[in-house]
């Protein structure tokens, strides 16, 4: 007998893994139907059974379902006991229990039989299912995991067996029918196995000839049970519904027109990728509305908190300020903190996905938004699963100050309600109303919803019940109502969705708001949806009410420095203030002024003494102890630290401490551009370590302070304008094609914003000519009316999004005790450390200690440098004491040879240094300083100046003392300190604020400056007209004027850097090399400079090479393992370990029998050979590959007698028979293979290294190329500078792939690669069927090319992009016979001896031809060159009379 049964239940488990004994987790069963088939499918009989509730109710997402509501189930439900023992019984008389998916129904139907403590017959009783991989197979649907079919439907078999649907699906009766059905076709198809049935041989056979024809419906009735509850409901009499009476005298009683509205429920960009309300903006409307608060709930974390408060500071601040409004109209806006946390079972609890319920938490007080910000931390940091939850315990250990809103749908009232029933809901609302009393609050939300509706009427009934106030919200997503579809978007850019997917629930729909109701409503528009319930309305003013503002601004807190007993004040427990930090600070700083200075004069003391004074002031000494320490221990640690950066190298007390490694006294570097006396700010200190270093020292502070008070920062990646365009497109679904040709018209680093909201004109001024005509194309198709236009106004909208989030390269944040105490955060998957919610823009004015510990590549640059410079000369370079006036360094930078040196390497600036031919360290800085955007165009009086071709004038003759260095010309923003302390009388102070106030155009402080400035002046003696124009010049050049103590130390770097470059090339190459190896375009623009400086680059040497590039005892630059593909770090330490301990390899067996074959495995292997790496054993790379007919390559036969090599040396030496000969094991025979085709070669070079090394595939077609090509394909990456012109380019096909257009037309693309670049070509229609045949992997072809104008678009007048005409092809071993007219020998006037002409006779004449013959003499005495043309001889020009030319070293031109 065959039994199958079906349930309909209450809902879905949580955890779908539990127990049945976990009766909390499996839902109710609703109805229970079974049918027994005996074995040739005869029905025998059928049940079915509506479950009377015990104690539970009839979820409303339950009803909507199986239609069977609490009130049908309790009028004709029978007892689950009885149903439960009837169906055991049935179960018993079967073989077999079967179902569709049957599992959850035997555990509902279990946990059932455990519940009413039942014994069941279900574990006696074999199982089958029809869903199962068979019937995926069988059905073929897509969309199953790991590209697999789809388990199908009970509704998608169905139809599959017989092409028909059924109508009663979600009515156990309907549905067990359905199943017996499937399963008798499956029996009757035979998808079902023999053994599965359990059944004889002849089963089958027998069951077809029973059912011959597809299995008939049973013909059962089945009740329709949606239209039974509905009649159900509609019977109850209704004679006086109370509460409409009460709703009414409720309505009497509050009048709302004196009643305000504040939107408790709003969710920001902050809730990534599912709001699109910037801050600002939310801000602005709630101004709007006259609402005088508003409170920020985003999703599951706080990171808007800070700048929320913020905004809503600024807001009211220029309220306040604002003349034009009246003290009436005048109000202020309350800032509500709160968060959306997702609150579950237990937070630490992994096994099973539980994203719990959204609940609503807003701050009471500062001490309420500390409580949030911990809940918030520990939800990320320990309660991460899917997304960041907390559990109950937590809310009630961090409950304090704050108050709770039950949430929307997804709150755990709302969606028990919908999900569970009344019941459990009841209990869970009793739960947050004992635990926050008054605090809590029932939200109800009217988006013109049944399921709200149906929420709704509950929580009104609960409201009563338990005296619980109710909260009118709206749930805000977004702020407009026409916002609604670029909200929509956004959700499928979440999802990777478009949005012709529909809306719902399971696979095939895609998840979205219901409708467009979500958005920022006013307060009439509140006002009116909750006419009926006034009093949810009045109390978003009781919670206000109970609010304190507070703010997020605090002054910076230092961790706690240990310092030395004897330093330590006893004062400074009382007060907590800072003695005995300021008392270290000064030993530190004194001890290291000696070894600095040596003789402390009178001027340094007065000047260290003035910063210790100045740091004592702003409270900062423990600040510098802190840098002080790790920097002391990064160098303890090997670690290189830079010179310093920025303003920090300004200060004596830094470079005492070694902080900073400049002397800011020999270069005039300011303190007070560092640390201001007049105004407490944060110190703020960059640290370069070396990029390896780096995470060293970050190690260090975290087990110094402990890695609860370390964190890194939060950084917040947007939708820029073309991500915004690419990803609406994608959503739209536009075209891949027009999506890219749309975002290409908006120029790099330009918003949409800026475009749409700039009138024409001053677009004209903001944008090049060939950038404002991509926008005119741009606007043209926003005002267009189809889908490219609607993709562009919904970008415009979603351009600024928070889509993601990182971490800051390098911030890490320091705290003086648990972090959660002071900022929320969160974690991050690049990151072992925890992030701050707040970015880099925040985080200080929120009070944290922020370092910056960069990663600096030129130092571990300059590192491995002095690594190979010892261990090849013995000598020890200190980069730090490098001599400042090294003739062969300042002579690289007037040559301009500046490739690979840190900051000088641009074109632009190697030409300027060509012509300033630098002599001092001052005019490096210089330069540094003046070459970027604006102070650029004062290099070239800067160089002229220099070499007296212009005067140096000085406005006042004691402008000298600070602009003699720059040759008159102001250069740094130090010099403009020093000359307004000089001539204006500035305390230091004012200087610092005077350079902040110029460079960031401060008009208003600069304006309040310049009295004092000429007063003070006149004062001095000075003319004003003279002051006047000082101050104008400032005020035009400030802006630009560069930070000189920046500049100081990066020139200084750079000097570095020259100064290995000059005197090590080979050594610095190598390193450059090294330290690029990861970017295969940087190492062939580093080799090319190689090869200028005529350093050889060899290949890769298993005895030479290491790990990085080295040099060789030849002064040569051997390639470094670790740039091929399939070797390992472990490889290489293997083999050059191995190396050092017993001497180089004197052949491949002898490489395989001593290194550790585990490490340098097969692929190394292969990838060493293929590179070359092999190649002084005098085998060639084709044999290391050839295998003899047996399918083992020799490679592998090497590896295997390597192998079997070191398993008898290992058991030798443990033999008793040590010593004995059965090491003897001989070498694997050499196979005889042809040497690979040059190409060949180079390919398989190229697929492990990622350039050709030992030559380039091109190398033989020279002549062609330089004689008959006038572009590289680079020229094709940049076509509109070469419309209407003709490109000739040749190279080799790498990559190439015939195709068929949806039009059943060819076409093809292929990859063509010179010696420049590669670029991927595409050929269509009759130029692809002209030119096909030259379409083949490794050809060298020439190509003649013309770029032409885009098509134009009808529709919009624009033009797309330039495209390329194919005009002819050739191969390149064809150009010099088909292009080659004419050859010209060139020679000069003293070669001609009488031997050189008959050479050059002898050689013609054995090339006769057709092609003209030309002779160029040059005189170099004279100046002449005299052209003589060949009227007899003509010659045939063949690639072998060139090469026999160049043997000869005979020039040539080819015409």
């Amino acid at each position: 007998m065959y039994l199958v049964f079906d349930t309909e239940t209450t809902g879905l488990p949580k955890n779908w893994r539990a127990p049945i004994s976990d009766t909390e987790n499996w839902p109710r069963c609703v109805q229970l139907a079974w049918q027994v088939h005996d074995d040739m499918g005869k029905l025998v009989e059928s049940k079915s059974y509506i479950v009377k509730p015990d104690d539970y109710d009839i979820p409303f997402e339950s009803e909507k379902i199986h239609g069977i509501s609490t009130l049908l189930a309790e009028k004709e439900g029978i007892e689950l006991n009885v149903i439960l023992n009837e169906f055991n019984d049935s179960i018993s008389k079967s073989k077999f229990i079967i179902g569709h998916n049957v599992n959850f129904d035997l555990n509902v139907i279990g946990c059932e039989f455990y519940r009413n403590n039942i014994p069941s017959n279900i574990e006696l009783t074999d199982v089958l299912d029809t869903c199962t991989e068979l019937t995926a197979q069988l059905c073929k649907l897509p969309g199953g995991r790991g590209g697999k079919f789809k388990l199908p439907t009970l509704t998608e078999l169905h139809e599959f067996l017989f092409a028909s649907t059924f109508q009663e699906a979600h009515n156990a009766s309907a549905d067990v029918e359905a199943t017996a059905r499937c399963f008798l076709e499956l029996i009757r198809i035979k998808n079902f196995k023999r053994e599965q049935l359990q059944a004889k041989d002849d089963y089958f056979e027998k069951f077809s000839q029973n059912n011959p024809e597809k299995i008939a419906k049973a013909g059962i009735k089945h009740v329709n049970l949606k239209k039974k509850s509905e009649e159900l409901k509609n019977k109850q009499e209704k004679i006086i519904d109370e509460s409409e009476i009460k709703k009414s005298e409720e309505q009497k009683s509050i009048d709302l027109n004196n009643v305000e509205f504040t939107h408790l429920h709003n969710h920001t960009q902050f809730s990534m990728l599912q709001s699109t309300t910037k801050i600002k903006e939310l801000i602005d409307k709630t101004y709007e509305c006259k609402m005088r608060a508003v409170a920020l709930t985003d999703l599951g974390n706080m990171m808007g908190a800070f700048r929320f408060v913020d905004a809503v500071k600024k807001k009211n601040r220029q309220t306040k300020e604002n003349p034009d409004i009246s003290e009436e109209e005048r109000f202020l806006i309350k800032p509500i903190v709160g968060c959306v946390l997702n609150v579950c079972e237990d937070h630490s609890n992994k096994n099973y996905r539980d994203n719990g319920y959204q609940i609503v938490f807003l701050a009471k007080n500062k001490n309420g938004y500390n409580n949030l910000s911990k809940l918030s931390s520990i939800a990320y940091t320990k309660g991460f699963y899917y997304v960041p939850r907390v559990d109950k315990k937590l809310v009630l250990d961090f409950k304090e100050d704050l108050i709770v809103l039950s949430g929307n749908l997804y709150g755990e009232v709302s969606n028990k309600i919908l999900n569970t029933g009344k019941r459990e809901a009841e209990e869970s609302l009793v739960w947050w109303k004992n635990n926050f009393k008054d605090d809590f609050y029932l939200e109800i939300n009217r988006h013109g919803q049944d399921d709200e509706d149906t929420v709704n009427n509950v929580l009104i009934e609960f409201s009563k019940k338990h005296n619980i106030k109710l909260v009118a919200t709206n749930n805000t997503f977004y702020l407009e109502n026409s916002s609604a579809d670029a909200h929509d978007i956004l959700l499928c850019v979440k999802d990777g969705e478009k949005l012709s997917t529909p809306k719902g629930r399971g696979r095939g729909f895609r998840y979205g708001l219901p409708n467009n109701e979500y958005y920022f409503k006013t307060q009439d528009q509140m006002k009116e949806i909750f006419a009926d319930l006034p009093s949810s309305i009045k109390n978003t003013n009781e919670i206000v009410s109970k609010i304190e503002a507070f703010d997020l601004t605090n002054e910076v807190l230092l961790p706690k420095f240990e310092i030395p007993k004897e330093f330590i004040d006893p004062n400074d427990i009382e007060d907590n203030g800072k003695r005995g930090e300021n008392n270290y600070l000064r030993h530190l700083t004194y001890i290291g002024a000696k070894k600095r200075y040596e003789n402390i004069d009178k001027d340094l003391k007065e000047r260290i003494d003035f910063e210790l004074e100045t740091i004592k002031n702003t409270g900062y000494p423990g600040y510098f102890l802190i840098v002080e320490d790790f920097i002391r221990k990064a160098r303890e640690m090997n670690v290189s630290v830079g010179p310093g950066r920025g303003s920090a190298a300004g200060s004596v007390v830094a470079y005492c401490l070694w902080i900073t490694n400049i002397d800011p006294i020999k270069y005039d570097l300011l303190f007070e551009r560092f640390l201001n006396p007049d105004r407490i700010s944060m110190p703020d200190i960059d640290i370069d370590f070396d990029d390896v270093g780096r995470n060293k020292v970050i190690n260090y502070v975290i087990d110094k302070y402990g890695e609860n008070q370390v964190a890194q920062i939060i950084t917040y990646g947007t939708m820029a304008a073309k991500s915004s365009i690419r990803d609406t497109a994608r959503v739209l679904d536009l075209p891949l094609g027009d999506a890219d040709r749309i975002a290409k018209l908006v120029p790099n680093m330009t918003k949409l914003s800026s475009i749409f909201e700039t009138n024409h004109k001053e677009l004209r001024n903001k944008f090049r000519a060939d950038d404002l005509d991509k926008i005119n194309q741009l606007l043209s198709i926003s005002q267009s009316d189809n889908l490219e236009s609607e993709t562009i106004k919904q970008a415009r909208l979603l351009e600024g999004s928070l889509r993601n989030t990182g971490i800051h390269a390098c911030g890490v944040i320091i705290t003086p005790d648990d972090i959660k105490n002071f900022v929320p955060i969160a974690t991050a998957r690049d990151s072992d450390l925890f992030v701050t919610q707040f970015d880099n823009a925040v985080v200080e004015q929120a009070g944290l200690l922020k370092m910056d510990f960069l990663g600096l590549k030129t130092l571990t640059l300059i590192k491995d440098t002095v690594k190979i410079v010892k261990a090849k000369y013995g000598v020890e370079l200190d980069p730090d004491n490098f001599p400042i006036n090294d003739k062969k360094t300042f002579e690289l930078f007037q040559r301009g040879e500046t490739v690979g040196i840190f900051q000088y390497e641009s074109p632009g600036m190697q030409k300027h240094l060509k012509d300033l031919k630098p002599t001092v360290f001052d005019d490096l800085i210089a330069m540094n300083a003046l070459y970027r955007p604006g102070p650029m165009e004062y290099i070239p009086s800067f160089i002229k100046r220099k070499h007296g071709d212009e005067k140096i004038m000085y406005d006042l003759p004691e402008m000298e003392e600070f602009l003699k260095d720059t040759y008159g010309i102001t250069v740094y923003q130090e010099q403009v300190m020093l000359l307004s302390q000089k001539i204006g009388d500035f305390s230091k102070g004012e200087a610092d604020i005077l350079r902040k106030a110029m460079g960031k155009k401060q008009k208003d402080v600069l304006d309040k400056m310049k009295p004092k400035f000429l007063e003070n002046s006149e004062k001095k003696g000075f003319k004003t007209e003279k002051v006047e124009k000082i101050w104008k010049d400032w005020e035009a050049f400030a802006s630009y004027a560069f930070n000189k103590s920046h500049s100081t130390c990066y020139a200084w770097i750079a000097y570095q850097t020259a100064y290995l470059k000059a005197n090590y090339p080979a050594e610095y190459m190598a390193s450059v090399l090294s330290n690029n190896m990861n970017d295969i375009k940087n190492v062939t623009f580093f080799m090319g400079e190689c090869k200028r400086m005529k350093l050889e680059v060899l290949g890769p040497d298993l005895n030479e090479s290491y790990y990085k590039f080295s040099v060789n005892k030849d002064n040569a630059i051997r390639f470094g393992m670790g740039a091929i593909k399939g070797v390992g770090a472990s490889a290489v330490k293997a083999i050059v370990s191995e190396r050092k301990l017993n001497g180089p390899y004197s052949s491949i067996f002898d490489i395989s029998q001593r290194v550790d074959l585990r490490a340098a495995n097969k692929k190394a292997f292969d990838s060493l050979a293929a590179a070359g790496a092999f190649d002084s054993f005098n085998i060639k790379r084709s044999q290391y590959f050839h295998d003899n007919g047996d399918g083992i390559t020799f490679i592998e036969k090497i590896l295997r007698h390597g192998n079997k090599f070191q398993e008898n040396k290992n058991s030798s030496q443990v033999s008793l028979f040590a010593g004995t000969n059965d090491m003897q094991i001989s070498n694997p025979e050499i196979p005889k293979a042809d040497p690979w085709p040059t190409i060949e070669k180079l390919t398989k070079e190229k697929e492990v290294v990622g350039i050709y090394i030992s030559g380039h595939p091109l190398d033989d077609f020279k002549v062609e190329m330089e004689s008959f090509c006038n572009g590289d394909v680079s020229v094709f990456k940049s076509p509109k500078e070469f419309v209407n012109k003709e490109i000739n380019v040749a190279g080799v096909i790498t990559e190439v792939e015939h195709r068929v257009s949806r039009q059943g037309k060819g076409w093809a693309f292929f990859v063509l690669e010179d010696y420049v670049d590669s670029y991927n070509f595409r050929i269509f229609g009759e130029e692809y069927l002209r030119f096909k045949h030259f379409l083949t992997l490794n050809n060298f072809l020439h190509i003649k090319t013309k770029i032409v104008e885009g098509w134009l678009n009808k529709e919009t007048g624009a033009r797309g992009e330039p495209r390329i005409q194919y005009n002819d092809f050739k191969l390149l071993q064809d150009v010099v016979k088909t292009f080659a007219k004419k050859i010209s020998i060139q020679l000069k006037l003293h070669d001609i001896k009488n031997d050189k002409i008959n050479s050059i006779k002898s050689l013609l004449s054995q090339h006769d031809g057709t092609n003209n013959l030309s002779f160029h003499i040059y005189d170099d005495d004279e100046k002449i060159l005299v052209e003589m043309d060949s009227e007899k001889q003509k010659v045939s020009i063949t690639p072998k009379l060139l090469s026999e030319l160049e043997v000869k070293n005979i020039f040539y031109k080819l015409n």
